[in-house]
């Protein structure tokens, strides 16, 4: 399926990202009341980076993705999970049943769709006082090492910006109307990446690919000189995962 959004040269490199805080999804979880067994919807699931951190909780999840490639490795990635099936479809139409899920999830997702067609569609497909929850890890950009590629990034791409991705949700939330009070959820998580891996996910930024342009590989060079000169193998990226929670009205 083809979206505004194509993501299918990244699909490889969205290995390599990192995975949600777990602490971030627990709280998540145990503010919605969640019981093992519950039916969860994760929308624009990519590579199952959240679907298999639901699924490992025991929950029973539909995977919705629209990208072909994308959709495919995370089918290998889950392909022994017997709570996790696959679908082709987007945050404004999932092409699920009405009143389905107990919880519709939307990791590093959101900011790609229309996000009040997709509360909509969310709301269709909740059950009665069903929950929404969208979230993304959020780099600790005051990190020496991040503020260093930061300003690579910068200084190749004037006005580079992150869109909706880093901004507070819940004014999007409330605008529907369809939701009670929104309550902000994060947890720090710190993921240590070999450079290739660091570079890989910077490949995989869909966000600075489409705002650099023909700059794009020469950002990706830059930032590679960089890491080479640091001095190791690795580094530890230190995130933030943050999470936006409402329940449907």
């Amino acid at each position: 399926m083809k979206t505004e959004w194509d993501y299918t040269i990244l699909a490889d490199a969205y290995l390599k990202r990192p995975d949600y805080a777990d602490a971030a999804v627990d709280a998540m979880l145990s503010l919605a009341g969640v019981e093992k067994g519950d039916r969860f919807c994760d929308v624009g699931a990519g590579v199952a980076h959240l679907t298999m951190m639901l699924a490992d909780r025991g929950l029973e999840v539909i995977a919705v993705e629209p990208n072909d490639a994308m959709r495919n490795n995370g089918i290998k990635r889950t392909v022994n999970l017997a709570n996790v099936a696959w679908y082709e479809g987007t945050g404004e139409a999932t092409g699920q049943p009405a009143e389905a899920f107990d919880m519709v999830t939307f990791g590093s997702s959101f900011n790609v769709c229309d996000r009040q067609q997709a509360l909509k569609e969310t709301a269709r497909i909740l059950k009665p006082r069903g929950w929404f929850a969208c979230m993304w890890n959020h780099r600790h950009l005051d990190d020496p090492i991040q503020a260093r590629i930061e300003a690579i990034i910068k200084e190749r791409v004037p006005g580079y910006g992150y869109g909706t991705r880093r901004e507070d949700q819940t004014a999007v939330i409330d605008e529907s109307g369809l939701f009670g009070p929104v309550v902000h959820l994060d947890a720090r998580v710190t993921h240590q990446q070999t450079f290739e891996e660091c570079l890989e996910a910077w490949r995989s930024h869909a966000t600075l690919e489409r705002q650099a342009g023909a700059k794009f590989d020469e950002v990706i060079s830059a930032i590679d000189d960089y890491l080479k000169n640091i001095g190791t193998t690795s580094i530890k990226i230190p995130y933030s995962t943050n999470i936006w929670v409402a329940q449907l009205k």
